[in-house]
């Protein structure tokens, strides 16, 4: 797919999930005013549209954020594996539980009112093996959409951690110096 590319919209009629192989799709659903609400942005390995298996029709927009490549899994095949196949079915609601997991993570992060305490918190949680390497898997934008800010906020608060001391940042990278306890 191109980026910009509309791989589902809402209420399509769901054929299967989909696992990300190459590139970045967002997710995302528009609200009664007429914007845009970013639900997820995913990057290559994971899976998207997971509620489709039970559902007849897709529940938000999946749209390529880069140029990407999607592999789908047709909703009665995995079914039908799943039922077949014990073990895959646990290793599927494994690979859910840690996506709950995550997605309560992101709640978590968004309920905190501080843009500032917002990005550190993410920063902590996201880094590296190497404990203070985060790798952005999308555009600043896209992570501002993530965290529940405006682009504008996340911007602000990026250069004033960067003026602090606090981080570094490179093209598709940020770097902590030092991250007091969050």
């Amino acid at each position: 797919m191109a980026r910009g590319e509309i791989l589902f919209r809402k209420d399509d009629a769901a054929v299967g999930i989909y696992e990300i192989e190459h590139g970045q799709m967002r997710l995302s659903r528009i609200d009664q005013a007429g914007s845009e609400i970013v639900l997820h942005v995913a990057g290559a390995g994971d899976l998207i549209a997971e509620a489709s298996l039970f559902s007849k029709v897709y529940h938000c927009d999946a749209i390529a954020v880069t140029d990407a490549r999607a592999r789908l899994y047709p909703k009665e095949a995995l079914l039908a594996e799943y039922r077949r196949n014990p073990q895959a079915a646990e290793a599927f609601a494994s690979r859910l539980a840690h996506e709950l997991m995550a997605l309560r993570t992101r709640l978590e992060l968004r309920n905190i009112r501080s843009a500032r305490e917002r990005v550190q918190n993410y920063l902590a949680l996201n880094t590296g093996a190497d404990g203070c390497t985060i790798e952005l898997q999308g555009t600043v934008k896209d992570l501002a959409a993530e965290l529940g800010l405006t682009h504008e906020a996340l911007y602000r608060t990026l250069r004033k951690l960067e003026a602090e001391g606090e981080i570094a940042r490179a093209k598709d990278k940020i770097f902590l110096k030092k991250m007091d306890a969050v």
